[in-house]
C-alpha cells in the first residue's frame, strides 16, 4: 500500500515544468536500509581504494609505464568513475531515506553511468587486442604498442563512448514524462527512465538496439575471437610449460571479461524471461552488475599480477613507516 501510494502520489499528466524522479532502495526492507548500507559503504569504499592504489602503484613506478599497465590504469579509472557515478544516490538514500534527485542530475547521472560501463567493455576489448599482440606478435609489440597509440586507443574509446550516449539522452530529453516518476533503482538509468515516457519510443528502442549491436554485443565477440587467435597461437607452441605461461598471462584479463560479462547476461535474462520476477531480484542484479566490476578488477590485478601486487605492498609499507 505504500508503494502503491508512492506511485500514485508521482503520476502526473505534463511535465512543462521542472520535476524530479523518485528513487527506490532496497524493495521489503525500507526498514533495514540503514543496516543494508554498511555492506554497501564496505564495497565503495573497496573499489575506490583498490583501483585508487592500482593508479598510484602505475603512475608512481616508471617500470610499469608500458602499454599493459596503462590500459590497466585506463580501466582502474574506469572503475573509479563507474563507483562515484552511483555511490551518491545510493547512499544518500540508505543513509537518510533521500529519494527525490532533478530532472537535470538524474540525465547527468544516466550519461556518466552509461559512459562508463561503455567504457568498460570498450577498454576490455583494448587490452585483448593488447594479449593477443604479446602472445602471437612478440617480436613486434614495442613497434605496434607504443605509448602514442595507447594514448591514441584511450581518446578513441572515451570518443566512442561518449558520442554513443549523448544521442540517446537527447532523444529520452524531448519526449514528455507523464507517467509516474518513481524509478526502480536507487540510481538513474535510460531503459527505467524510457518507460516513464507516455511518447512514441520507437526511435529511441531502434537508436538503444543499435547500440547494444555496436557495443554490448560486438566488444564481447571481438574480445572472443582474439582469445581464438591466442589460443591457436598457444596451442603451435612445444612445450606444456610455454603454453600454461601464456595462458597465465591472459588469465587477469579473461577474470575481468568475466566480471563485466556474466552480470550484463544475468540482467539481459532477467529483464527478458523474468519480467514477472520479485523487484528484488533486478535490483539485486542491477546492483551486482554495477558494483562487481570496480570492486572485483582491483583485487583480481593485485593477486594476479606481481608487479601491482608488489606495488600495493611496497605503498602500504611506505604509509605505515610515516
Amino acid at each position: 500500500m505504500k508503494l502503491h501510494s508512492l506511485v500514485m502520489s508521482e503520476v502526473t499528466n505534463t511535465t512543462d515544468g521542472p520535476f524530479s524522479f523518485t528513487l527506490t532502495g532496497i524493495p521489503g526492507f525500507e526498514a533495514s536500509h540503514t543496516w543494508i548500507s554498511i555492506p554497501f559503504c564496505c564495497l565503495y569504499t573497496l573499489s575506490i581504494m583498490g583501483n585508487a592504489a592500482v593508479l598510484t602503484v602505475i603512475r608512481t613506478q616508471p617500470s610499469l609505464h608500458q602499454p599493459m599497465y596503462l590500459l590497466l590504469s585506463m580501466l582502474a579509472l574506469t572503475d573509479l568513475g563507474l563507483a562515484l557515478a552511483t555511490l551518491p544516490t545510493v547512499m544518500q538514500l540508505l543513509w537518510f531515506n533521500a529519494r527525490a534527485i532533478s530532472f537535470k542530475a538524474c540525465f547527468a547521472q544516466v550519461f556518466f553511468i552509461h559512459t562508463f560501463s561503455f567504457m568498460e567493455s570498450s577498454v576490455l576489448l583494448a587490452m585483448s587486442f593488447d594479449r593477443y599482440v604479446a602472445i602471437c606478435r612478440p617480436l613486434h609489440y614495442a613497434t605496434i604498442l607504443t605509448r602514442e597509440v595507447v594514448g591514441r586507443m584511450g581518446l578513441a574509446i572515451i570518443f566512442r563512448c561518449v558520442l554513443a550516449v549523448l544521442p540517446s539522452l537527447f532523444l529520452l530529453k524531448r519526449l514528455p514524462f507523464c507517467r509516474s516518476h518513481l524509478l526502480s533503482h536507487s540510481y538513474c538509468l535510460h531503459q527505467d527512465m524510457i518507460h516513464l515516457v507516455c511518447g512514441d519510443t520507437r526511435f529511441n528502442s531502434w537508436y538503444g538496439f543499435a547500440l547494444v549491436l555496436l557495443i554490448i554485443v560486438m566488444d564481447p565477440l571481438l574480445i572472443v575471437f582474439s582469445y581464438a587467435l591466442i589460443l591457436k597461437s598457444i596451442l603451435g607452441t612445444s612445450t606444456w610449460t610455454e603454453r600454461l605461461r601464456a595462458l597465465n598471462n591472459c588469465l587477469s584479463h579473461i577474470l575481468a571479461v568475466l566480471v563485466l560479462y556474466v552480470p550484463m547476461v544475468g540482467v539481459s535474462m532477467t529483464h527478458r524471461f523474468a519480467k514477472h520476477a520479485s523487484p528484488l531480484v533486478h535490483v539485486i542484479m542491477a546492483n551486482i552488475y554495477l558494483l562487481a566490476p570496480p570492486v572485483m578488477n582491483p583485487i583480481i590485478y593485485s593477486v594476479k599480477t606481481k608487479q601491482i601486487r608488489q606495488g600495493i605492498i611496497h605503498l602500504l609499507s611506505r604509509r605505515n613507516m610515516h
